[in-house]
């Protein structure tokens, strides 16, 4: 472990690569401060990124838990859901600003929140993003918003990696594809089911185990001098 970086604030944590990431920090000792949108259970603290106040609310509540200090952020939290091009104008742009108030704007405002407080208090943090396959290669044509939110967020992970790792403020980033969560897979069914297999080389989608492992080791174990990196789990559908 790099560091005593014990205290985690882990948004989306009550389904899919959420819960799987809890429970394997949990294994490895972490204290979490887990998040959904509803209170899901005492440990959890509900926070509806579409309010603007939400961030806000979410990281003053998790550093009381936390006796004041947090000191990794893993940025799950996530929405999936199409936008067809053809949709009535106000409903297309709702849908978009919705999809990147939740994935984008939401978790910048949560890394700079925990920016702040770990530059006030001179100490390292670290942020972990989940972001997308669709972040490098684009999505189906009803969810430009997704792509557009993932893509914004791994430009937003490497300009932290490069702007505070003299700090000792590190970011991390995690580029799933399909993954065997209920998001994924209404997405799966809608677009032909297992004939959408054919496009990863491994013939199989991951399980969220496997990407919890690469946040916890994003999160506990990666060295400072990979900050900046984006780690891909996509079966090889998409290399770069």
């Amino acid at each position: 472990m790099v560091r005593d970086m014990k205290t985690i604030l882990l948004t989306g944590s009550s389904r899919g690569i959420g819960a799987a990431s809890r429970k394997a920090l949990e294994a490895r000792g972490a204290t979490v401060i887990g998040h959904a949108t509803t209170r899901v259970d005492q440990q959890t603290v509900a926070a509806d990124f579409t309010k603007a106040d939400a961030p806000d609310h979410l990281w003053t509540t998790a550093l009381a838990r936390a006796e004041g200090q947090v000191d990794v952020l893993v940025s799950n939290a996530g929405l999936f859901r199409p936008n067809p091009i053809d949709a009535p104008d106000a409903d297309w742009l709702d849908a978009w600003e919705e999809t990147l108030r939740i994935n984008l704007t939401a978790s910048a405002r949560l890394c700079r929140l925990a920016i702040r407080h770990w530059q006030d208090r001179g100490i390292a943090g670290r942020i972990v993003h989940v972001a997308s396959r669709a972040g490098h290669r684009g999505d189906s044509p009803s969810h430009w918003h997704y792509a557009a939110s993932k893509g914004g967020m791994l430009a937003l992970h490497k300009t932290i990696a490069r702007a505070y790792a003299s700090e000792n403020i590190t970011s991390f980033a995690v580029a799933p594809g399909f993954t065997d969560t209920a998001m994924a897979g209404d997405y799966l069914e809608s677009r032909g089911g297992p004939a959408l297999l054919a496009d990863i080389p491994l013939g199989r989608v991951a399980e969220p185990e496997e990407v919890a492992s690469i946040i916890t080791y994003c999160a506990l174990d990666a060295p400072g001098s990979m900050t900046g990196a984006t780690l891909d789990v996509n079966g090889a559908s998409y290399v770069r």
